[in-house]
């Protein structure tokens, strides 16, 4: 599939972000982050920002973006229409909760029960985004059991990385938070190995004998091209990635998304201070550029089933 910037900012963006909000709307209430306002103010605004700003994004690759809004009247049948109706019903019970800490320094009560509403729609939002892509059956490289798993772990760590970043402004030392967090990328690596491992070792069901129902004739080829040059179809669902450059790319994945944050993280439980702060910005830009390198090779590396019509011999 071809990997359009749009989307690969979307699903990284909007997954941090609601990342956060989820880890707000469960921490502040249970206090196990800073009560801070200006915490609450900071953290809420940059899950807003990063959350927002994703969705703004991902209208760029529709061809009529003027049109998105039909999009939500679909959620009984569509993923794509529920991660729209969740993204957006975060943002009731997030105002209200940020309103409550911020500006009135409560976190319990009715606040604290918006701060775990926020939480559960935003960890819909997420699981929602993953099932877009997991409810797909002709690309075999999304319709797979890893796919949400990856979506909301990479998530989870992305949010989390910043919230470690965030609590050492308020919290010189906080190494609950990056214990956890190094679990967290410890967990996240283990889904991202054990996906690339089923897409590596597996095919598609889907043949170019099933695709076409001659497979009881013998072994089918393709005699002619179907057209002269290439089309929308090959354009978007045809993209290919040489095979060299998907391993380099998944090393550059490994290294920057998931050794260096787990590396750093480790070192901040024995830091504290600037250092901590400094190792733990390092680590959260880190695992930044990683997310994007992996979520350009999620679109890279998945091969539709139309493809077989146009010569390829498998997905």
């Amino acid at each position: 599939m071809h990997p359009g910037l749009s989307i690969v900012l979307f699903t990284t963006a909007s997954g941090a972000g609601y990342a956060l909000f989820a880890l707000l709307g469960l921490g502040a209430p249970l206090d196990l982050v800073p009560a801070s306002s200006w915490f609450g103010f900071a953290a809420l605004a940059i899950a807003a920002a990063l959350s927002a700003g994703g969705l703004v994004s991902s209208t760029f690759h529709l061809g009529r973006p003027e049109r998105a809004w039909r999009a939500f009247s679909q959620w009984r049948s569509s993923w794509l229409s529920r991660e729209g109706v969740f993204a957006m019903l975060t943002f009731v019970p997030a105002a209200i909760f940020g309103v409550g800490w911020v500006f009135f320094g409560a976190r319990g009560g009715a606040v604290g029960l918006c701060g775990f509403i926020t939480a559960a729609f935003a960890a819909a939002t997420v699981f929602s985004t993953g099932m877009i892509y997991a409810s797909l059956k002709p690309i075999h490289q999304w319709h797979n059991r890893w796919t949400v798993p990856n979506y909301l772990m990479l998530a989870l760590m992305s949010g989390w990385l910043i919230l470690d970043f965030l609590v050492r402004f308020w919290e010189r030392h906080s190494g609950a938070t990056a214990f956890w967090g190094l679990v967290v990328v410890l967990v996240a690596w283990w889904t991202k190995e054990a996906y690339w491992r089923f897409i590596d070792t597996t095919t598609a069901p889907a043949t170019v004998e099933s695709a076409t129902a001659l497979g009881r004739r013998g072994r089918v080829r393709l005699f002619e091209a179907p057209h002269t040059e290439e089309n929308y179809l090959l354009q978007e669902m045809g993209f290919r990635i040489a095979r060299k450059h998907a391993r380099r790319l998944r090393r550059i994945a490994r290294f920057a998304l998931f050794a260096v944050p787990a590396v750093l993280t480790f070192c901040v439980l024995f830091l504290a201070g600037a250092a901590g702060l400094v190792v733990t910005a390092i680590a959260m830009l880190s695992a930044a550029l990683g997310l994007v390198v992996e979520r350009w090779l999620f679109f890279a590396e998945a091969r539709h089933t139309v493809t077989l019509y146009y010569g390829a011999e498998a997905v």
